[in-house]
């Protein structure tokens, strides 16, 4: 993990010749951290993180969901991104999350129905331009 800009791309495998994207984000590496949120993440991932040069810090291949529900989590160990199902708690509450098509936020709350059938949530967004 470092401290500057990340560029995570987050790839939908199979589909054409070299599958099609789904995210890509500039995110701080200290606000990425080792675990963020990727919301109506696909049933499969391919995950690469870069750094603001384009060398390759970590990459998730194969990436599977095997549980419904609006969020998935990657968790970056060192090199290797892995993919969790899950819902989000209290302690997710800060975590980045990113939307389909890389827009990139900080989940502010959250809540769930104990069947979770329903959800709702918080998210803020902040830009700055760079001229």
């Amino acid at each position: 993990m470092s401290d500057g800009i990340e560029v995570w791309d987050l790839w939908l495998p199979g589909p054409g010749a070299t599958g099609l994207p789904f995210a890509r984000s500039r995110i701080s590496g200290a606000d990425a951290g080792d675990r963020l949120l990727v919301h109506a993440a696909p049933p499969k991932l391919q995950v690469t993180v870069r750094d603001a040069s384009g060398t390759v810090l970590a990459t998730g291949d194969g990436l599977e969901r095997h549980q419904p529900g609006p969020m998935s989590f990657l968790v970056r160990r060192g090199a290797t991104i892995t993919l969790e199902d899950g819902w989000p708690t209290e302690e997710d509450i800060g975590r980045v999350v990113l939307l389909p098509g890389g827009e990139a936020g900080i989940l502010k709350s959250w809540w769930n129905a104990d069947d979770r059938k329903e959800w709702r949530w918080q998210v803020e967004f902040y830009n700055q331009n760079r001229g």
